[in-house]
């Protein structure tokens, strides 16, 4: 399942791949991987210079 992450502010700041699934998301400890990382906010400003 793919998953937009989003600040408290509901600003978006990437997106990912669900670790855990919604239930399980509820359970886990505050420290837990629950979205494996694809890209994000500064993804681009930070590879601009390599980027063609």
């Amino acid at each position: 399942q793919g998953v937009v992450v989003y600040s408290m502010a509901d600003v978006p700041l990437g997106f990912g791949v669900a670790a855990k699934s919604t239930q399980d998301c509820w359970k886990v400890d505050p420290m837990a991987i629950v979205v494996f990382h694809q890209a994000d906010v500064g993804e681009y400003v930070r590879s601009e210079d390599t980027l063609t």
